[in-house]
């Protein structure tokens, strides 16, 4: 069912501002990506997923990156379960 809300404007440079009640349902917030998508004529709107958009948000556990250290670890981790399944 539909969620009723206000009508909004497009302002001189196309921008729209979504309804707070419309926010608060896709749970954005500022900054955050937004998707659209058009289907048969029907436009939806949805919080953008996606791998690249969350690139350099996790921080490294030390600085710089010992990069041989985690691939060592990533290898033996792997190695573990591939032992375990049988």
């Amino acid at each position: 069912m539909p969620i009723k809300t206000n009508i909004t404007s497009i302002s001189p440079k196309g921008q729209v501002t979504i309804p707070k009640k419309i926010r608060d349902y896709l749970k954005v917030k500022p900054k955050d990506k937004i998707e659209f998508e058009i289907e048969k004529g029907i436009v939806r709107l949805k919080p953008a997923k996606s791998l690249e958009l969350n690139f350099g948000k996790v921080r490294p556990k030390e600085k710089p990156e010992n990069f041989k250290k985690i691939r060592k670890f990533f290898e033996k981790k792997v190695g573990e379960e591939t032992g375990k399944e049988v």
